[in-house]
């Protein structure tokens, strides 16, 4: 069986949460970029990419939480914000779920970030 490449509109609305993850984006808005209903647009992704479009994004948010944990001194309910997530509770339910550890224990298993330059970007 051959491989066959994503629809167009499929990778329009994966590249949406790629680069707005961090804003409020949701479902509704990548099924919005590809075109279809939200149901359609949920059952192609996820046959596409092996993923429903919000543990997708989900994904992404954790992905560069942990990346911001690891590399910056801001408490954990700013990074939670940061990356486009509201609860913090669910942004430690899911970051433990995804990584093992909960965020400050994350942080905890990296050197602390105290040295770097890296700032949160100003939000509006």
């Amino acid at each position: 069986m051959a491989f066959v490449p994503p629809a167009r509109h499929l990778l329009r609305a994966r590249d949406l949460a790629d680069a707005r993850f961090a804003e409020p984006l949701d479902v509704d808005d990548l099924a919005r970029a590809a075109g279809l209903s939200r149901a359609h647009f949920s059952r192609e992704f996820r046959c596409a990419f092996g993923v429903s479009p919000h543990g997708y994004l989900l994904t992404r948010r954790l992905e560069r939480a942990a990346a911001l944990l690891r590399t910056i001194d801001n408490s954990v309910a700013e990074i939670c914000m940061a990356v486009g997530l509201s609860s913090v509770g669910s942004f430690t339910t899911s970051f433990k779920r995804t990584f093992d550890k909960t965020p400050t224990e994350y942080r905890a298993s990296f050197p602390p970030a105290a040295l770097t330059q890296v700032k949160l970007p100003a939000t509006a």
